[in-house]
């Protein structure tokens, strides 16, 4: 099983679109990069398409070539072919850490999703995501809301672990 990535962080972002990645997110990165030797940068790419959200998936080599393997399993022709490989494929940016543990995110990314001088990093399991820290802090603080409004005020989450009801 791949390694996961762990926690939350904010980081400046300069006028060039460099952002340090969480330290404990560049060891994920390496490990999860079968190409990555110490002194080369380790690889990751950025999906940056689906119009409907408002940050950056970033993926290892490991967790990308899983999704391509699950692509590479659909129907050649087939839309959902077509659209996943346009997502993952056309709409992804490949790219390197830095030897000091930066990544450069394009202007083009940057601006889709309104990424000025700082940046969010959360842990997605087998991914990580940034975000604009403002855009999170909304839309994932409403989210949530939505979730807790749909549950008993007592409700653990830990009950999801053992899998739904009736099983």
């Amino acid at each position: 099983m791949a390694r996961r990535f762990r926690g939350e962080s904010h980081h400046k972002v300069d006028s060039k679109g460099r952002v340090s990645i969480p330290a404990l997110f560049r060891r994920v990165i390496e490990a999860s990069d079968p190409n990555w030797t110490d002194g080369l940068p380790p690889e990751l790419i950025i999906v940056y398409g689906d119009h409907r959200r408002n940050y950056l998936e970033c993926y290892t080599v490991d967790a990308i070539s899983e999704v391509d393997d699950k692509i590479d399993a659909l129907p050649r022709g087939s839309m959902e072919r077509k659209m996943l490989q346009r997502l993952f494929h056309g709409q992804s940016f490949p790219t390197t850490v830095d030897e000091t543990g930066r990544l450069v995110l394009p202007a083009k990314l940057r601006a889709k999703i309104g990424l000025e001088n700082e940046a969010f990093f959360i842990a997605a399991g087998d991914t990580f995501q940034i975000w604009k820290p403002e855009t999170y802090e909304s839309e994932e603080a409403a989210r949530t809301e939505e979730w807790l409004d749909d549950l008993p005020e007592d409700f653990d989450p830990l009950v999801f672990l053992d899998g739904p009801k009736g099983e």
